[in-house]
């Protein structure tokens, strides 16, 4: 079972170690090009302000974003500004979001998320973890996939692994971590195939990040699958 109390002390954690690594960078710096194509690290530093943001709007009881268009606007609004500004702003939307959490509330309520998505309101911590987490490595900044916390790194992979489940665009793989740890995804069509390699690399494989597996040692199957974009 989630327990949102201990993510939401992991949220709080990672957030600080973001911001003690963004205070290190200046203004060019957060011009120049993260690890997602097509965004900065003011980008990606906007799109974490305003997710924490979203998310009060979901526990609030709002839709996550007025729109696609307008979330895309914000970022490219907001991608820009200088340091100072990413860092008060990021500090300012990470209380919120926690202070939003903090009445009691039920927390096994249904929330709606993007794109008619929904969840327990007591996974929504996590998601806003996986936000934090992932864009600290995506910022290209030093932090890696190999430094997210063990925990989290097995957590995540299993939430994607239970995205790409069922999927018949992807055909069943076995993942297979050194020494003993398995998660299966995929659907049930196709030559099965089993990827074996450090958690670091699985996760890189199912969240397209870092070298997307490459690894990754193929034992069965015919050869490295292509997930859909997340």
């Amino acid at each position: 079972m989630t327990d949102h109390v201990h993510d939401l002390r992991s949220v709080r954690e990672a957030t600080e170690r973001l911001l003690t690594a963004v205070t290190k960078l200046d203004n060019a710096a957060l011009a120049e090009e993260s690890h997602l194509p097509g965004w900065t690290r003011g980008h990606i530093l906007a799109h974490l302000a305003r997710n924490a943001d979203a998310l009060v709007n979901v526990f609030e009881g709002r839709p996550m974003y007025e729109s696609g268009a307008a979330r895309d606007t914000d970022i490219e609004r907001d991608a820009g500004r200088p340091l100072e500004e990413h860092l008060r702003d990021l500090r300012d939307s990470g209380a919120r979001f926690l202070a939003t959490t903090e009445p009691a509330q039920d927390w096994s309520r249904t929330v709606e998320l993007r794109n008619g998505v929904t969840d327990l309101a007591a996974n929504v911590p996590f998601r806003r973890l996986v936000e934090v987490e992932l864009h600290h490595v995506d910022l290209n900044i030093g932090y890696e996939l190999h430094d997210l916390p063990e925990e989290f790194t097995d957590r995540e992979i299993a939430f994607l692994a239970a995205r790409w489940s069922g999927r018949p665009e992807v055909p069943p793989v076995t993942l297979q971590a050194q020494p003993d740890a398995v998660w299966h995804t995929g659907g049930t069509e196709g030559t099965p195939v089993v990827l074996e390699g450090p958690t670091d690399e699985l996760l890189g494989w199912l969240a397209g990040r870092g070298l997307r597996g490459a690894h990754l040692a193929v034992t069965a199957g015919d050869g490295l699958p292509e997930l859909p974009p997340l």
